[in-house]
């Protein structure tokens, strides 16, 4: 990572708040446009009171499955996605990455908008022995696995029994009526729905 993809990234978060329909996700927008007035390397973990991280929203070909992990630390239900390396060539690269580390994927139809955030969320993480309560200023891509599922099948994932207790596809029709997903989730799903229906 390098200023020239800070600029790049700046950039994008202004397009990104004057287009997202959520009020919600302008203000999360702003606080990491703050985030990279105040620290020149603001995806390194040692930005203690937060940092850039980098997640994949991953459909199937189909657009009506997402493949989603169970976070081990955080026990919940999650995208793909965790900290962005000085070494990535690129924010969705950095995505892009996780996504393989965590379910196994690694064919990809290509997006004519594919560099464009999909989300921006900002969001607490609790402390833990070795690291104090912090945020993770999330850059969210979109991605469509060249692949077909249904949802439970499991076939096209690999678990990263690491970091994650499980991978599956979940079809986005049940997950939209499932309350115990965070309104973060819930905002990705309706943007998906919107994209292929």
């Amino acid at each position: 990572m390098n200023a020239e993809q800070l600029k790049q990234l700046r950039a994008e978060l202004a397009r990104y708040r004057a287009e997202t329909p959520y009020e919600i996700t302008r203000q999360h927008a702003d606080a990491t446009l703050r985030l990279l007035d105040r620290h020149a390397k603001p995806w390194q973990r040692s930005v203690l009171e937060g940092h850039l991280t980098a997640s994949a929203w991953v459909l199937d070909r189909s657009g009506r499955h997402v493949a989603m992990i169970h976070h081990r630390k955080l026990d919940r239900w999650l995208q793909p996605g965790g900290h962005i390396d000085d070494t990535d060539l690129s924010w969705r690269a950095a995505a892009q990455r996780e996504l393989t580390e965590e379910t196994g994927l690694s064919g990809f139809v290509q997006l004519a908008d594919e560099e464009k955030l999909f989300d921006v969320d900002v969001h607490g993480i609790p402390a833990r022995a070795d690291e104090p309560a912090h945020l993770h200023h999330d850059l969210r891509f979109l991605f469509v696995a060249d692949v077909s599922a249904d949802a439970g099948v499991t076939g096209s994932l690999a678990l990263n029994a690491d970091e994650s207790n499980d991978c599956r596809w979940f079809a986005l029709a049940d997950m939209a009526n499932d309350t115990s997903l965070g309104p973060e989730t819930h905002r990705m799903i309706e943007l998906s729905v919107r994209r292929f229906a």
